[in-house]
């Protein structure tokens, strides 16, 4: 796979990921708009993080971290690829059957470990039965993630990349169905029906269809793997050498993902005790994960698999070129968003959010959140580029020992900050983890010879990166309090913040430009190409 081919794929995934952030702002803005940061949002904020806690725990984490290097090994020798999948395929089905009856027993100790503070109180109820139905999500969302792994490691990103937009339309879709009217009184049933609380609809709405979402996206990336020659059909499970390799490799990063997931539970857990707070923190959580998932996502995505075939085929120098290349474009990326976050959080959360049931105290909540995680960002982006490293060598126990040290850090910081700056404790904690885990995957590096060292181009132009980066937040705080009577109004803000956003593109690039930190040319060479 040359260099080219993995520039082409991180725009790709980049530009599906974009897409389906996008549209994830859309949803979250309709859903704040009737939900607000209400019991209703809460529970089904809850809800909704159940099966996506779980399927990063199983697939898109430690299954997919252990499978696709051993997937895309077999490509690249050709031992029976296609087989190894579908063996994968009905292995993680039936797990996955079996947790999903499970939890639904134990659905309301689940609800009780994301949010204790719930007990009590009309939100614990509408969790629980919100979760129940949502659950299912985890089974299709799983497979799906699978298959993607199949097209990733062949070198087909646009389908897999292009799957999460499905469940954000659906969700916007739904969320107009409910506002309509239709299906009121029967698709929300049970106890449900008879609790007198604004929203409820809504959220039974949201929570269907998010499992319909899921087996849309399932459909989606079977269909691709067809078309691209893997025909992979559920049979009969069966335990073979090399299922048996591969739950030994994914039994250390099931263990790294529980403790991430860890991480969250802590997080939510601070934040329950706090009304409003787990709204506020998921609206945050929103506006970073864009820049994340469009740059962090896109990386580890493409990254892992040419990385795995390229040291299969003992291709040392094209892994460091890849590794170096993917590390600079997305701090390219990256760094700048940070600093945006960091500097405008206010008139973000508040264009984007503020309306309806969620007000100016919302806003100035999720803003203060927004900014810590803002610096945070870099840090999660050079974990999906530092990661690979490790899971292209089929090495996940010692991811696993830094995610320990990560879960330490994380639960003290927001522990100890929740006394002291309330809430906001949990986004310190996870900001303050994120740069611990980055620290120690570096340090890990060390063994690894020259593959894993950063070249000289690299060093010489992150710095140039970052003075770009801080040169475009001095223009953006300046642009912000110039246009600041606009980013208010009720109608024009739109356009503000849109102008605002420019002169923050505008300036980083022209800066970055001027002071060598980057080649215009190269970035329209690499869309070109990726094209």
């Amino acid at each position: 796979m040359k260099p080219i081919r993995l520039i082409s794929g991180f725009l790709t995934v980049g530009m599906w990921t974009m897409l389906s952030r996008i549209l994830g702002f859309a949803r979250d803005i309709l859903i704040a708009g009737f939900l607000g940061a209400g019991p209703v949002a809460e529970a089904f904020l809850v809800a909704f993080s159940l099966p996506n806690m779980f399927r990063r725990f199983f697939a898109e984490g430690a299954f997919n971290t252990a499978f696709i290097p051993l997937f895309s090994k077999k490509l690249e020798t050709g031992d029976e690829p296609e087989q190894f999948a579908r063996d994968a395929f009905s292995g993680l089905a039936t797990l996955l059957i079996g947790f999903s009856l499970l939890a639904q027993l134990f659905m309301p100790f689940l609800v009780l470990a994301m949010a204790s503070g719930f007990a009590g109180d009309e939100r614990f109820d509408l969790a629980v039965t919100f979760g129940r139905i949502a659950f299912g999500y985890i089974l299709f969302i799983s497979l799906a993630a699978l298959l993607s792994g199949v097209l990733n490691a062949a070198g087909r990103f646009a389908a897999a990349a292009a799957a999460p937009v499905l469940l954000n339309v659906i969700l916007i879709m739904t969320l107009a169905l409910a506002e309509s009217g239709v299906l009121e009184g029967v698709v929300t049933i049970g106890a449900l029906a008879a609790l007198n609380i604004d929203g409820v609809h809504h959220g039974t709405m949201l929570v269907w269809g998010t499992l319909f979402a899921g087996i849309a996206q399932m459909v989606l990336v079977w269909i691709a793997a067809k078309r691209a020659g893997f025909h992979i059909s559920p049979t009969w499970p069966r335990l073979t050498p090399d299922l048996k390799r591969l739950a030994v490799i994914a039994a250390p990063a099931m263990l790294a993902g529980g403790v991430v997931q860890i991480n969250l539970l802590v997080g939510r857990q601070v934040a329950s005790f706090f009304d409003g707070a787990i709204a506020w923190l998921s609206y945050a959580d929103r506006l970073y994960q864009l820049p994340l998932g469009v740059v962090g996502i896109a990386v580890g995505v493409v990254l892992l698999p040419d990385l795995s075939r390229r040291l299969a085929a003992q291709d040392d120098d094209g892994a460091r070129h890849a590794l170096n290349r993917a590390g600079e474009v997305s701090l390219a990326l990256t760094i700048p968003s940070a600093v945006a976050l960091i500097v405008i959080p206010l008139p973000l959360v508040s264009v984007l959010f503020e309306r309806g049931a969620f007000g100016p105290d919302d806003s100035a909540a999720t803003a203060l959140a927004v900014a810590i995680y803002g610096a945070g960002l870099p840090a999660f982006v050079l974990q999906k580029v530092l990661q690979p490293l490790y899971f292209a060598r089929e090495d996940t126990r010692t991811p696993f020992r830094f995610a320990v040290v990560s879960m330490v850090v994380n639960a003290v910081v927001a522990v100890g900050g929740a006394l002291v700056l309330g809430y906001i404790g949990a986004a310190l904690g996870t900001t303050v983890a994120a740069w611990g885990m980055v620290a120690l995957l570096s340090r890990g590096t060390a063994s690894m010879g020259e593959v894993a060292q950063f070249d000289d181009r690299f060093h010489r132009r992150i710095w140039r990166i970052t003075g770009a980066a801080c040169g475009m937040g001095v223009v953006l705080l300046f642009a912000g309090w110039l246009l600041a009577p606009w980013l208010y109004a009720p109608t024009i803000r739109y356009v503000a913040l849109a102008a605002l956003v420019g002169i923050g593109i505008f300036s980083y690039f022209g800066i970055g430009h001027a002071i060598g930190a980057f080649r215009l040319a190269e970035f329209k060479q690499a869309m070109r190409r990726g094209g």
